[in-house]
């Protein structure tokens, strides 16, 4: 494998809504399977949304519409593996655009490594977040003996590239993941590494790291990549979805206007 090869971009795309990021992972996708460019993880923040992933159940979600809208959550339905999740300020979402035939091709395998990526970015904080079994994404033990749940994990993937990925609690505002069953886990919670630590946690201070970590077990030379530049890099080729010509300038106003601080 080439020198090149072993490179992985890192785009932070701010506070984006979720539907827009999902325009932008399938335009890199189609973009990675054509080999256009390299490997690239994106990481991002989105506004209040619960998600239902493929495999997810409906009665899951415990608001009703009406509920949603004056608390101001939007609702999708998508393509990842999973049930149902809660995506917010204050939680770090990464979205691996990986070809894995430059890895490995095993499903297992990628999502322990996304699990892996959460749980060494944890113990740098001194939080002892563990696997269990049968259950994806990373847990911590409380005092009571109860897991909270840290870390979420849901997947899709196509010709053996990625999309979707993972979500992290830094400091999420955890009264939302009361809106739902979490993944589809009675009786279990999140919990966020500013709780855990008693302390006030910015994303900026996490991100930095979770890439680092993410660049380790992925054995990836982590270098970033502007917005912008992403863009110019999936610009090409033809619509994807409902990502026509005049979707890609809404994408462009948005991620750009985040990017600046506007």
């Amino acid at each position: 494998m080439s020198t090149s090869s072993k490179k992985c971009a890192v785009v932070e795309l701010g506070l984006i809504s979720y539907t827009r990021a999902y325009e932008l992972q399938q335009r890199a996708v189609a973009a990675r399977k054509e080999n256009e460019i390299s490997d690239m993880l994106l990481l991002c923040e989105h506004p209040h949304v619960i998600t239902l992933g493929r495999n997810g159940k409906a009665e899951h979600l415990r608001a009703s519409d009406r509920l949603l809208s004056q608390m101001n959550v939007e609702f999708c339905q998508t393509d990842r593996g999973g049930d149902i999740t809660y995506h917010g300020p204050g939680q770090i979402v990464g979205y691996p655009i990986l070809d894995l035939t430059g890895h490995r091709r095993d499903v297992r395998w990628y999502v322990r490594m996304l699990e892996e990526a959460m749980l060494r970015t944890s113990t740098e904080f001194g939080i002892a977040a563990r696997r269990i079994e049968a259950r994806h994404g990373l847990w911590v033990d409380t005092d009571s003996g109860e897991e909270e749940k840290l870390g979420a994990i849901g997947v899709h993937l196509s010709c053996w590239v990625t999309s979707h990925g993972f979500a992290y609690n830094v400091s999420t505002d955890l009264r939302y993941f009361d809106l739902i069953v979490p993944c589809g886990i009675p009786g279990k919670r999140a919990t966020s590494l500013e709780r855990l630590l008693k302390r006030a946690v910015s994303v900026d201070e996490v991100k930095p790291r979770i890439s680092t970590h993410f660049g380790e077990v992925f054995e990836r030379e982590m270098n970033s990549m502007s917005p912008a530049e992403l863009l110019e890099a999936i610009s090409t080729g033809p619509p994807i979805g409902n990502l026509a010509a005049g979707g890609l300038s809404e994408i462009e106003s948005s991620v750009t206007g985040v990017a600046s601080g506007d």
